[in-house]
């Protein structure tokens, strides 16, 4: 699937270079929760973005996008950490532990802000906003490597899971990650979005379905645990191949929506949201 990080981050791309109005930024975010709030994680950033701190109710996104207003989000991103790949958090911090925790987080290296959502129930999403002086920007792949990569790793898992006899038949599979896929939430895309990062999108988030069937264990029995350990090491780069196509694909818009484009004079954003 596609995640908020990244759906804030093209909207806000979009918006920034006039390609969307502030309240599609919003519109677009609703489609994870009903409510969204931000506040900063320390004073000094609470000052210079004008947010409420953590000592302080949180404010609505409108705030985060006038924070925003001027800010350069041409080189704006997203990261995917996971325990044993924190690329991109920069070193240990505040920020890269709750990114971790989150599984997600917003890089914008020229405005250095780091912005992390953590679901807090299922209809609200809280946005913590962090300053990063140190950050220097993030391992960036090409769309058409990052789908290359994605396309060899799943061959060579699909290969190795059939001589390792996890990969036999099971009932309904192909249910289970149609299943899979209708549970995530069906993400517009602004106009000016590249088809192929939408392409991009798509396939990794099918082959994330097809990873949380292969990763669990076949109905009616269990898997000895040299085989299951085994299963995680073929699975492994092709989860990392997912991850990286999807960021791959989060950058080629923003380039994509920023390029050539003027930045057009930002309305105020509705604060309702």
């Amino acid at each position: 699937m596609a995640s908020v990080s990244a759906t804030l981050v093209v909207w806000a791309a979009a918006w920034r270079y006039g390609r969307a109005a502030s309240d599609d930024v919003l519109d677009a975010l609703q489609v994870w929760a009903d409510v969204h709030r931000v506040r900063a994680a320390d004073p000094r950033t609470a000052a210079a973005l004008d947010l409420p701190g953590s000592g302080e109710p949180p404010a609505a996104p409108a705030l985060l996008l006038a924070a925003l207003r001027n800010a350069d989000l041409a080189d704006a991103g997203i990261v995917l950490p996971i325990p044993g790949d924190v690329r991109g958090l920069g070193g240990k911090s505040s920020f890269a532990e709750d990114a971790m925790r989150a599984g997600e987080a917003v890089l914008l290296a020229s405005a250095g802000l780091g912005i992390v959502p953590n679901k807090v129930s299922q209809d609200e999403v809280q946005w913590t906003v962090y300053t990063l002086p140190q950050l220097t920007g993030r391992e960036h792949t090409p769309l058409s490597q990052a789908e290359h990569d994605l396309s060899g790793s799943m061959r060579a898992a699909a290969t190795a899971l059939i001589e390792l006899g996890v990969a036999k038949a099971r009932p309904n599979v192909r249910e289970e990650i149609a299943e899979h896929v209708a549970r995530n939430p069906e993400v517009p895309w602004p106009d000016g979005m590249p088809g192929r990062a939408v392409r991009v999108l798509a396939r990794a988030a099918e082959l994330d379905a097809i990873l949380w069937v292969a990763s669990g264990d076949q109905p009616g029995g269990a898997l000895s645990a040299r085989t299951a350990r085994a299963r995680e090491q073929v699975l492994q780069p092709l989860i990392s191949a997912v991850r990286s196509a999807r960021c791959a694909a989060v950058d080629e818009a923003v380039r994509a929506l920023s390029e050539e484009a003027e930045p057009a004079e930002q309305t105020e954003p509705s604060s309702s949201n």
